[in-house]
């Protein structure tokens, strides 16, 4: 029965690693999903790097990153950057596992 927790929305058994219920749908708040990239390295890279694409080359995003080089030179991607890095900010870990992994 260790691996075992109750539902946050039914109370109905399952097991501790469900990200929602079987039963009912319901989330699971404690089970964060798995990511391997850091948030905070990615708004770090973003506030210093951005300009030439430093966070969107560690996200995976090679094709954007490849944009933010070739358009380095207006600083159009460094005001980008910074508003990336603004939206990395505000937004929860579990978010930012879910859209970036």
């Amino acid at each position: 029965m260790t691996d075992q927790k109750y539902c946050l929305g039914c109370g109905k058994t399952l097991h501790k690693s469900a990200p929602t219920c079987p039963h009912c749908g319901a989330p699971q708040a404690d089970v964060a999903p798995a990511g391997n990239k850091s948030r905070v390295v990615a708004i770090v890279l973003a506030l210093l790097l951005g300009g030439i694409g430093g966070h969107k080359f560690y996200l995976g995003r090679v094709g954007t990153g490849i944009l933010y080089l070739l358009f380095c030179w207006t600083f159009i991607p460094s005001i980008v950057a910074f508003v990336e890095a603004i939206i990395y900010i505000t937004m929860s870990d579990q978010a930012f596992a879910k859209k970036y992994g």
